[in-house]
């Protein structure tokens, strides 16, 4: 029986286990929504931008570990799938983007709405496809599915022009998936293997570094036996939290510009770092000349191009996390003794207990408060998805992860307007979870459009907006680099006879149909919570906090990552 192209691309997805998709309808694509329209298996999330599409895909994939998807129309559609493109790519999110395209004998002709979709977005994507037979879109579907999700995970993308849709064909339901010349290491070899662990058995101040590939390779347990097994201090990245309870007494917090001084301490004196899964972003490392200077490095990463990449790597060992860190624990159960690093624990200790993460704990109503009290009174369970700038750091250091896929940020990328459709794509993968966005005042108002798509499918997040009325992160750097130079930072109302709230997000999330707050005192920042929590729908929360809070510690840009500025 032959079937059309459009009923093709959904029997693919089926068959790769998705049931969930997100986007938006165009005239490139009409075919593939026609098709949804009678599909009973896969749900469609119709979203109010195509940006929040890709987000809400990114945030699906990253909360449930499977294969987030979206769709889009051609020309401004499928550009506007960009940055959540890019967003995803960089933080190793497996997705596959499917996008309508003109007919095929107009492709080239700048016809309407047509855009170079395979051109602009090859520089976001692991692999994308141009479909210019109905006969090829099975096997580019599984090849897609499979490139998504396999070595280092990443975005694919699948531009199918509306006369290919409407094409029929017989559907083949076992394509051969393989790609020549693909073909991921994911044991690790054996003898690098074992050399990197007696290197690691040799050293006496040991610093477990792990990131985004512990969670992507769902490799958590393991690093936490290893961890536990040898009883050696370790850090995480912002894309690693979870990836080992964050209130083990071994975790000694983030490490970076706005990391722990304990975690900046132990790189910059230790003997021996085994990064897994991590690739020593700048953020990380700081002046790359000053960083660990007395430290082999063990690296671990599915990925041979994120080996050496920044830092040179002593002893590489190409293989996904989880099958290495089993290979490694096994060898160490036939080890007698291993080393005792008491004494070098009891030194990153004294930074830690010298240098704690803290804040002005006064009538303030603060922004560190607020994360704590959600913290508190969640217990720890929630799923928290940030957008980016100083909200995102403050709840890295305020709210701890015990479990990995809890956490949920823009990472390498950085892209603010994630939080809110991320929570949305989080909470559709994890219904029963409470989800949290914790957000600034300018990154909500970048996809804040998605309110409405949170109303109409009844999707409850909470949606906790710490207004201090400024882009903040970059009034912080105007503010210590720049001479309090603030310019085109103020989100606020300029004038006094402006209206005190401006926007005013209570009423904005009411004009959603969702219920609003606004907390503008410390003492009312418990109930609020409470309420929000007990309430059914979406819940936009403004709290009034502090206008000039900075985060701490900070490692000024170009910096050693001991040179650090602190509070006080």
């Amino acid at each position: 029986m032959k079937l059309r192209g459009a009923e093709i691309i959904l029997k693919c997805l089926e068959r790769e286990g998705v049931d969930t998709v997100f986007g938006i309808p165009g005239g490139s694509v009409i075919p593939l929504f026609d098709a949804l329209h009678d599909n009973k298996k896969i749900k469609l999330f119709l979203t109010r931008h195509e940006q929040g599409a890709a987000h809400m895909a990114d945030g699906y994939a990253r909360a449930s570990g499977k294969t987030g998807v979206c769709i889009a129309t051609s020309g401004p559609g499928a550009t506007n799938l960009v940055t959540g493109l890019a967003t995803a790519l960089l933080d190793s999110v497996p997705m596959v983007a499917v996008t309508g395209q003109v007919v095929s004998h107009l492709v080239g002709n700048d016809a309407f709405q047509e855009a170079d979709t395979t051109g602009i977005t090859r520089p976001v994507t692991k692999q994308n496809y141009l479909v210019t037979d109905v006969r090829d879109i099975s096997k580019t579907m599984a090849q897609a599915f499979y490139l998504a999700r396999s070595g280092r995970p990443g975005t694919v993308l699948i531009d199918v022009p509306s006369d290919i849709q409407k094409a029929e064909c017989e559907y083949d339901p076992k394509p051969d998936s393989s790609i020549r010349g693909y073909k991921p290491s994911k044991d690790g070899n054996p003898r690098q293997i074992k050399t990197a662990l007696n290197a690691l058995l040799s050293s006496k101040k040991l610093l477990v570094y792990a990131g985004g590939g512990v969670i992507s390779s769902g490799a958590a347990k393991e690093l936490t036996d290893f961890v536990r097994k040898l009883n050696a201090p370790v850090t995480l990245t912002l894309m690693g939290i979870g990836g080992f309870p964050g209130t083990d007494e071994l975790f000694i917090g983030m490490p970076g510009m706005h990391g722990t001084q304990a975690a900046n301490y132990a790189f910059q004196n230790c003997d021996m770092v085994f990064a897994v899964g991590a690739r020593f972003d700048d953020r990380v490392t700081g002046k790359v000349s000053a960083f660990a200077p007395h430290a082999k490095i063990v690296q671990v990463d599915i990925d041979p191009t994120s080996i050496s990449k920044n830092v040179t790597a002593d002893i590489p060992v190409v293989g996904d996390c989880k099958s290495v860190l089993r290979q490694m624990l096994i060898l160490l159960g036939g080890i007698q003794k291993t080393p005792d690093y008491t004494s070098w624990r009891k030194d990153i200790a004294v930074v830690s207990k010298k240098h704690p993460l803290c804040y002005k704990d006064d009538a303030v109503l603060r922004p560190q408060y607020v994360i704590d009290r959600f913290y508190q009174i969640t217990k720890g369970k929630a799923l928290v998805v940030t957008e980016v700038g100083q909200h995102q750091m403050w709840a890295e250091q305020f709210y701890k992860f015990d479990n990995p896929r809890r956490f949920i940020t823009s990472g390498g990328l950085g892209t603010m307007g994630y939080g809110l459709p991320g929570a949305i794509g989080a909470k559709r993968a994890c219904p029963d979870m409470e989800v949290i966005d914790i957000a600034g005042d300018g990154s909500t108002q970048m996809n804040i459009q998605e309110l409405a798509t949170a109303k109409v499918y009844g999707i409850k997040v909470i949606v906790a907006i710490l207004n201090n009325s400024y882009l903040g992160m970059v009034r912080q750097w105007q503010e210590l680099f720049y001479k309090k130079r603030y310019s085109g930072v103020l989100l606020g109302s300029q004038s006094s006879k402006d209206q005190k709230y401006w926007p005013d997000f209570k009423l904005v999330g009411e004009a959603y149909g969702l219920k609003g707050m606004r907390i503008e005192h410390k003492k009312d920042v418990d109930a609020a919570i409470k309420e929000a929590l007990a309430f059914k729908e979406t819940v936009v929360m403004d709290f009034q906090v502090a206008k000039e809070e900075n985060v701490f510690p900070i490692v000024p840009g170009g910096a050693s990552i001991d040179q650090i500025i602190d509070m006080s």
